[in-house]
């Protein structure tokens, strides 16, 4: 059996879902779902799912940390080790307008990117996957893709790119390798199937959908 590890850009696909939702309100029903089971639906024959890592920051506003923390820990508690959280950090970083001096504070996620290559990297070395499939639309990403492309050539490297999100440089790589990309907008159907219950609880811990995410107004 082919073990399959699915590396998630945690703050793409959120906004790639929020980007889709912005145009079609039907993609609010993709917020709340079962990350492993969600995956799984795209294994094939041969296959079975290693692990789901998801790569992502806790957000400065009090309203979306809760949001992004019931999230997370719901899939936690349903699916185990099957399902990883690695965290970067945001920081404020003041942008300022060279012409009138005006400035803004804005987040800035940090170490995402450099904790998604350090795993796909050390889970190749390590050999404790066959097959790695890059949830991103992150061209900066390219780099430990070719890495391993040159020196662990009998692993297979995927993409998938959530909805909204595209990036030509990784599509040309991976079909320029012979392998396969994945448009998470096509799947639709998908994310609903896994869909999680409203409360996921195991009788002692219990993590509710937001209630912005159960409306067509979710921010």
């Amino acid at each position: 059996m082919k073990r399959v590890t699915f590396y998630i850009d945690g703050f793409n696909f959120y906004y790639g879902i929020r980007t889709a939702k912005q145009i079609d309100e039907k993609w609010y029903n993709a917020y709340w779902i079962d990350l492993v089971k969600f995956f799984s639906l795209f294994l094939g024959e041969g296959q079975k799912l290693e692990k789901v890592v998801y790569f992502t920051a806790s957000p400065l506003n009090r309203e979306k940390n809760r949001h992004q923390s019931a999230f997370l820990n719901a899939n936690k508690l349903i699916n185990g080790d099957q399902f990883e959280i690695v965290r970067g950090k945001y920081i404020s970083k003041e942008i300022k307008c060279p012409r009138c001096k005006y400035a803004i504070i804005r987040p800035e996620e940090k170490k995402t990117d450099v904790n998604i290559s350090i795993r796909i990297l050390a889970d190749c070395v390590k050999d404790t996957t066959d097959i790695v499939v890059l949830v991103s639309g992150d061209s900066d990403l390219l780099p430990p893709v070719e890495f391993i492309q040159r020196n662990y050539p009998e692993k297979q490297v995927r993409a998938f790119f959530p909805p909204s999100i595209f990036s030509r440089d990784i599509s040309n790589n991976i079909k320029a390798h012979k392998g396969k990309i994945t448009l998470l907008e096509k799947n639709y159907n998908k994310f609903v199937v896994a869909q999680m219950p409203e409360k996921v609880t195991d009788g002692e811990k219990t993590y509710s959908i937001p209630e912005k995410w159960k409306t067509t107004k979710m921010d």
